[in-house]
């Protein structure tokens, strides 16, 4: 399997299911990192305004548009 993925050769064992296809590409890890702790600081924020003043924070919907989460 190995010699014909080399060689670019479109075979049987280049067809099996465990050879592809390759996984997702994920963003550079320190972006996606800075992403992560951004929206996780912004649901703390929006945690802290919500128990505070007992109305829903726009900081939570901000934090849900970025991580692409919806409401």
């Amino acid at each position: 399997t190995l010699r014909d993925l080399v060689l670019e050769r479109d075979t049987e064992l280049t067809r099996l299911p465990w050879v592809g296809p390759f996984g997702r590409r994920w963003e550079p890890e320190p972006l996606r990192w800075s992403g992560v702790r951004l929206v996780h600081g912004l649901m703390q924020a929006a945690d802290r305004r919500e128990a505070r003043t007992g109305r829903s924070s726009r900081l939570a919907r901000a934090a849900e548009a970025l991580s692409g989460r919806t409401g």
